[in-house]
């Protein structure tokens, strides 16, 4: 098998049920939770767009029927806009609605784990390397963290992880890579580790939710013993399959915002907020004027 064939594919696994979430995830798919304006999920389909990816598989569950309406046409929608006069928005709706036949959806009957969640989408994928993208993991940065991932696997092939650092003392809460020889666009991985201690870690590069793998994951998943959790974990698949074929890595040179965590979410709900050119400067000074009361409230305490 070709380990250097285009990837044109990526899955997008969205069948969690947000618990962290609740009670806003009691009857909303998590995904559907908004960053300013446009879903957790938007954000991952436009990134694998913006990298070239020209098919996306949705692996999901029950109680996600509103993430394949999203993707969907909306006539009704449509109709009524444009009595209106709203030609800006629908311009907006159109550019992001995909293609006819670009979109897959499959399921995952239960909740076993990333792993078991892209072995779900194995007979979409096929016999082709594809790209994984975490949709709780949002890119913020110049362009999104997969197209990067994209670079590097055109210059070296294999499989590819994108990375970031975090500080030292926060590697226990992370996939942790192992930093090896300098290649364009990244580095080869020379092995992985889950959530070491600090001072135990073999770098601080952590794994930030972007990966293109090659179709030979699938049949390590199919055999995959239960984990962490007791779920089938991605992770060890991935370490099984490093002992066969090479791994690399490319350092993402913006941010990724954690939106499963209520702490990330609202960081980047600030900062996408921050960067846009129709609200920054009201949002600005808004977050300034709370913090400055929040301080003052924590002096007088």
């Amino acid at each position: 098998m070709d380990p250097n064939r285009t990837v044109r594919k990526a899955v997008i696994p969205v069948a969690g049920n947000g618990t962290r979430f609740l009670p806003a995830t009691k009857a909303m798919p998590k995904e559907m939770l908004t960053i300013v304006d446009r879903p957790v999920v938007q954000y991952a389909v436009d990134e694998a767009r913006q990298a070239g990816i020209e098919q996306i598989i949705f692996v999901t569950s029950r109680n996600k029927h509103s993430i394949e309406d999203h993707f969907d046409d909306a006539p009704e929608l449509i109709s009524s806009l444009s009595r209106s006069g709203k030609t800006a928005q629908i311009s907006e709706l159109e550019a992001m609605l995909p293609t006819a036949g670009s979109v897959s959806f499959t399921r995952q009957q239960a909740p076993l784990g990333l792993g078991h969640a892209v072995w779900c989408a194995r007979d979409l994928i096929g016999d082709e390397p594809f790209a994984l993208l975490l949709p709780d993991m949002i890119s913020f940065g110049a362009r999104g963290c997969m197209a990067g991932l994209m670079d590097l696997y055109g210059t070296v092939g294999g499989n590819v992880l994108g990375v970031e650092q975090c500080a030292p003392e926060e590697t226990s809460k992370y996939g942790i890579v192992g930093k090896g020889s300098a290649v364009p666009h990244g580095f080869s991985v020379t092995h992985m580790v889950e959530k070491p201690p600090a001072g135990e870690a073999p770098s601080n590069f952590y794994l930030n939710g972007r990966y293109i793998l090659q179709p030979d994951i699938f049949s390590i998943l199919a055999r995959q013993q239960r984990g962490a959790g007791n779920e089938i974990q991605l992770t060890d698949a991935m370490l099984t399959l490093s002992s066969q074929q090479p791994f690399y890595a490319h350092p993402y040179d913006g941010r990724t915002f954690d939106c499963g965590s209520k702490q990330g979410f609202i960081e980047a709900n600030v900062a996408f907020a921050l960067a846009r050119d129709d609200i920054g400067g009201t949002v600005l000074a808004s977050v300034k004027e709370l913090v400055l009361s929040h301080e003052g409230r924590i002096r007088a305490a």
